[in-house]
């Protein structure tokens, strides 16, 4: 087991595939300047199933989430999918993707072995994602969307941040739209997570402000504490049901205390939290040919080393070294 000193067992594993993306999100990178990975600094097709083996056969791992950078840019994505559906200790997958290029990928993941999506999706207007996202792909994304509900990769989860002065406005659309597709949408508070360092907690959309927006327009029961378990998202029936909308509330409701979270970088580290200002290196592990064992021993030592929270309520917070695009959503 992935246990720490707060008796957090870890089962739920994100292996973040490659630092590179198709759009410039503006909470997330900066428009250009931004210097990716070098490729052997990357974990190989191998080197990754071999780990994801390690954590599911050894270390009680059941859930694997697949993110980025963009995963879907990763060339060997359907086949790392395909080998790991066949573990003899196969974990429950998903993957995070902006949907750009999901149109065409979707149906070869779902016969891989993929079970279902999330796609960051913050608008329903072009314009405003053109700004959001310094790219032109809105389209794109919807056309992506629709293909996962298609392939079978459901519950499709929609997931959106909202920016003052951009989209703070949406909410009750987004949530209508989502109802309408069928696709289960999560709003996410802005986090500091931009390589430019540009976020200000003064301003921010925070969780309460959604869903006073929300509110306005549809009518929100509480799922309740046991239903939520280990998640992220606290959950709502929307109109007595059987929709429901997710909020991740990271920066003024931490869920620090029930996290079941490890994280994998595209270059090898273990990241014990998304803000984490610490890494553990199974790269170099991996590639000094160290067994099994003793890889499981590292994973288990970093994963003891897990801090009480992420820091996020403390307004001195320093956000992490790297950008989200190298750690992984």
């Amino acid at each position: 087991m992935l246990v720490d000193t707060y008796g957090r067992v870890a089962t739920d594993l994100r292996v973040s595939l490659t630092d590179r993306c198709n759009l410039r999100c503006t909470y997330c990178m900066p428009e250009e300047g931004l210097q990716w990975l070098a490729k052997p600094d990357l974990l190989t097709d191998d080197e990754i199933v071999r780990l994801i083996d390690i954590a599911t056969g050894t270390l009680g791992i059941t859930e694997v989430r697949f993110t980025g950078g963009e995963p879907l840019l990763r060339p060997g994505l359907v086949g790392i999918v395909e080998r790991v559906a066949a573990l003899d200790t196969r974990p429950r997958m998903s993957l995070t993707t902006n949907g750009i290029g999901l149109k065409r990928t979707a149906p070869a993941l779902k016969a891989a072995g993929l079970d279902r999506v999330n796609v960051s999706l913050d608008t329903l207007r072009p314009e405003v994602f053109k700004t959001l996202t310094r790219r032109d792909r809105h389209k794109d994304v919807l056309e992506g969307l629709q293909a996962a509900r298609a392939a079978g990769l459901t519950p499709v989860k929609v997931n959106t941040v909202l920016m003052p002065g951009l989209n703070e406005d949406e909410a009750p659309d987004l949530l209508a739209w989502a109802v309408e597709h069928d696709y289960e949408l999560r709003f996410i508070e802005q986090m500091p997570l931009d390589a430019q360092h540009g976020w200000k907690r003064e301003g921010m959309v925070t969780a309460g402000d959604i869903l006073t927006a929300l509110r306005t327009r549809f009518t929100l029961t509480a799922e309740g504490a046991e239903e939520r378990g280990a998640a992220p998202a606290e959950r709502w029936i929307v109109d007595g049901g059987p929709h429901r909308v997710g909020v991740i509330a990271s920066v003024t409701r931490p869920f620090c205390a029930a996290c079941d979270r490890t994280r994998l970088t595209a270059d090898g580290q273990v990241r014990t939290c998304l803000f984490a200002r610490e890494e553990t290196d199974l790269r170099q592990a991996l590639r000094s040919g160290a067994p099994d064992e003793e890889i499981a021993r590292i994973w288990r030592a970093a994963m003891w080393g897990k801090k009480a929270g992420s820091g996020l309520d403390d307004p001195t917070f320093l956000q992490p070294d790297r950008p989200m695009s190298a750690i992984g959503g």
